[in-house]
């Protein structure tokens, strides 16, 4: 954008940045709902991988975000940024968590209050698999979608089997803790059974090991009698 980027937007920005630089430092968030003080990492995704996911949502030009997961916010970060660096005024990002208040102290949404993101943002204090097809009943739609929510196989497989409706056709799927085998094996069958791609992965020896998934560009089921075992 570099010189279509007005002052106020410069400033936004820069908010962000030295909100994720302090997180990223000190490794802690104190609560101001009751003064505790929480660790952010290795429960937070690392930076590595939120540079990762701030340059997809840049790429994809992505415009209406989802995320499965807020936790203390380090990831919604990273989105809300890359929302900011593209200048669309129209952007939002939408956070689904039932844990927030009472897991996390509302340090997430404390986070992206003190990022001047929390206009940005969508939070629901409610389960994905609840959520989600009621987003589709809307007729709701995004452009990316990123997941660490539930990380057993059944909760990443509803997840990724309703994003496939909600993100657009050849839209984006950034998956968190890949190296999990619940979270691999849910990958695995879209990805040989609904015409899923892998775009990029993380090296193995990452603590959060990541995926970036492609959608297809049409609804790819099949025919009734073809499956491939995953």
């Amino acid at each position: 954008m570099g010189a279509e980027e007005s002052p106020n937007q410069n400033a936004a920005i820069r908010q962000v940045r030295l909100v994720v630089e302090r997180l990223a430092r000190d490794g802690s968030v104190v609560a101001r709902s009751d003064g505790a003080e929480h660790d952010v990492f290795p429960v937070a995704i690392s930076s590595e991988e939120g540079e990762a996911l701030r340059r997809w949502v840049l790429q994809e030009g992505a415009e209406q975000t989802l995320e499965i997961g807020l936790g203390y916010g380090f990831s919604a970060l990273h989105i809300c940024e890359g929302l900011l660096l593209s200048g669309n005024l129209a952007a939002r990002h939408v956070v689904l968590d039932p844990n927030q208040a009472e897991r996390f102290g509302d340090c997430g949404l404390q986070v992206l209050e003190d990022a001047g993101v929390r206009r940005l943002v969508e939070h629901y204090a409610e389960l994905s698999e609840i959520a989600l097809p009621r987003f589709l009943e809307e007729g709701r739609h995004f452009d990316l979608g990123f997941v660490d929510g539930n990380h057993r196989f059944d909760g990443v497989f509803l997840d990724l089997f309703y994003l496939g409706r909600l993100v657009r056709g050849g839209g984006v799927v950034f998956l968190d803790d890949y190296n999990l085998p619940g979270v691999k094996k849910a990958v695995s069958y879209f990805v040989n059974n609904r015409a899923w791609a892998i775009e990029e992965s993380s090296t193995v020896e990452s603590e959060h090991q990541w995926v970036v998934l492609r959608t297809p560009a049409e609804p790819s089921q099949g025919d009734f009698r073809y499956f491939v075992d995953f």
